[in-house]
């Protein structure tokens, strides 16, 4: 029973997860911090709005925490992805190619090892 437990700790997924979380929690501060003191203050200047709380409030209904939610929520998943995503999809793409172009490499070369040792033979 332990064994299993210990197998399942030490398997590289959940050791992965552990550290992504972590990460992820660190990140937070990041993004929010860009949101929070680059984003939503330029987008106050051009909106010209400096808190969407009191927003199209009607009485207790407040439409702009929601509306302040939204835009934060959008403005993270901006920043995410222009700053997480799309490089890691450009990196992931540089570093498939090159693993093709290696295996291929190494196909042709042995190939040319077999054929090589073909005519050798005769």
């Amino acid at each position: 029973m332990l064994k299993g437990f210990k197998d399942f700790i030490l398997r590289g997924n959940v050791i992965d997860l552990a550290v992504a979380f972590i990460m992820g929690a660190a990140f937070n501060e990041v993004v929010k911090a860009l949101v929070n003191s680059v984003l939503m203050p330029a987008l106050s200047m051009v909106v010209g709005v400096q808190n969407y709380d009191d927003f199209l409030a009607f009485g207790d209904v407040k439409v702009g925490v929601f509306l302040t939610a939204v835009v934060n929520f959008l403005l993270v998943a901006a920043a995410l992805y222009f700053a997480v995503v799309m490089p890691m999809k450009k990196l992931n793409a540089r570093v498939s190619k090159k693993k093709a172009e290696d295996k291929e490499d190494t196909e042709l070369s042995l190939l040319k090892e077999i054929r090589d040792s073909l005519a050798t033979k005769k």
